[in-house]
């Protein structure tokens, strides 16, 4: 069993020069193997939220959580003035108490995570800033959720995970896919045997973002100043996510190492020369990020995951979902299709559909209807309805701050496999060995 500090010193000693801050966290490294049950805190009768970036997505979470019980809005952090309003202006619409609002620069967050009428603090921000905001959440004694990813480096992604472990509040990162319809599905068919010993899956983000990139469609343009600086595969979870769930990642098995590679860096400058100008900024600097990024993950059962992320490309919209086992196989793009020996016809596909009255997820059951009309397809939801269920239940939680620590951490281990010319890297273990004894994600009621 490896803990961190074996992690860090065989990395730093390889050839992939690997730096991380240890900051002083030596006695943090020699801290036990996490119990299994560390995050089942009490159960909060009403969970009191304080939202930090109310932007596309903030913004969403919080019209879904106006209409869930036991739930009330009391903060609400951005830095324009002019979303803290628009929020504001929606919660005293729907008959709640106007929220107090936060909106005097990046760093006001702090003073909203220091409040004592605070149980939740919720961050839909740019990237950089979900760690930031987790780590302050926690610290002052709050449960931290985040939009994906849970963080960017792997020293980001230790010190929620050491500091959830300190101070016992959850820290959980949000990732929706986890909870369409489909992928849900196919975790009931999992977990009812149907694909017999799992053996390989493939998943990803393939999503054209050139224009959403390149123009002012992000606060600031934050997003494409990851591509300029970075190579790898920068956003992993909406595949990777429920494929982890289905493998039992970090309950039962998890992610041992990686190789990863990057296709040439064409889309971005192509997409801005013909809709910008080709004497413009953006048509002619350079970016790092490689339009296709491919990694290849081992599991510690032996199973591979091939994860893709494509966002500088034409192409529609697909998360490659696709799940092989030794008794069939199951596909979601580009249509939903699946194979069970012995059940399909020979050699042929079958629509997905035509399982769904059998192998449906109860919390879809359940909640179809008052999902409807929410963001992506009702998913959003479904993830914040399970987030304050499991909250006022005092139960753990779906995801907890290994899942988003591993799943996350897939981007950094790409960047460096990328820049050691495809060397395998090591996938640090978050749990410190936890994961042998924690038990797999049940089938949970709506």
């Amino acid at each position: 069993m490896s803990d961190r500090r074996e992690f860090l010193k065989t990395t730093a000693a390889g050839t992939l020069g690997l730096h991380l801050a240890t900051r002083g966290r030596a006695a943090l490294a020699e801290t036990p193997a996490p119990d299994p049950t560390l995050f089942a805190a009490p159960p909060l009768e009403t969970v009191r939220i304080g939202f930090v970036g109310v932007g596309h997505q903030g913004s969403s979470h919080v019209e879904n959580f106006l209409k869930i019980d036991g739930v009330e809005i009391t903060a609400i952090c951005d830095i324009n003035p002019a979303k803290v309003a628009a929020m504001q202006a929606l919660a005293t619409k729907a008959g709640r108490p106007k929220p107090l609002g936060f909106d005097k620069g990046p760093e006001d967050f702090r003073r909203l995570c220091d409040r004592d009428d605070v149980d939740l603090v919720f961050t839909a921000t740019p990237w950089e800033w979900h760690t930031p905001v987790c780590l302050a959440a926690m610290r002052a004694g709050k449960h931290a959720a985040t939009e994906v990813p849970m963080c960017v480096t792997l020293d980001e992604a230790w010190e929620l995970v050491e500091t959830a472990e300190r101070t016992g509040r959850h820290c959980v990162m949000m990732e929706n896919c986890c909870y369409d319809r489909t992928e849900m599905m196919i975790l009931t068919m999992v977990r009812q045997g149907l694909f017999g010993d799992l053996l390989h899956a493939e998943c990803g983000y393939l999503h054209d973002l050139r224009e959403l990139k390149l123009t002012d469609f992000y606060e600031n343009r934050w997003r494409i100043n990851h591509a300029i600086r970075r190579t790898g595969d920068l956003y992993p979870t909406h595949g990777l996510g429920p494929v982890a769930q289905w493998l039992d990642v970090n309950r039962g098995n998890r992610f041992d190492y990686l190789v990863s590679m990057a296709s040439p860096g064409r889309g971005l400058n192509r997409w801005a020369a013909e809709h910008i100008g080709p004497e413009s900024p953006e048509a002619t600097r350079g970016y790092a990020l490689g339009d296709v990024v491919n990694t290849l993950i081992r599991t510690a059962r032996g199973q591979t995951i091939l994860v893709t992320h494509d966002t500088n490309s034409p192409r529609p919209y697909s998360r490659k979902i696709l799940l092989q086992g030794t008794k069939g196989l199951v596909r979601k793009y580009p249509e939903q299709k699946i194979h069970i020996e012995g059940r399909s016809p020979a050699h042929r596909w079958e629509d997905l559909e035509a399982l769904r009255a059998e192998f449906e997820h109860p919390v879809w059951r359940a909640l179809e209807e008052r999902s409807r009309g929410a963001g992506h397809g009702g998913m959003d939801f479904i993830e914040d309805y399970r987030l304050i269920a499991c909250l006022r239940a005092g139960e753990p939680m779906d995801m907890d701050v290994y899942d988003g620590a591993a799943w996350s951490a897939v981007s950094a281990l790409s960047e460096q496999s990328i820049r050691s010319r495809s060397n395998s890297v090591e996938c640090p273990d978050f749990t410190r060995g936890a994961w042998e004894r924690r038990a797999p994600l049940g089938i949970v009621n709506g």
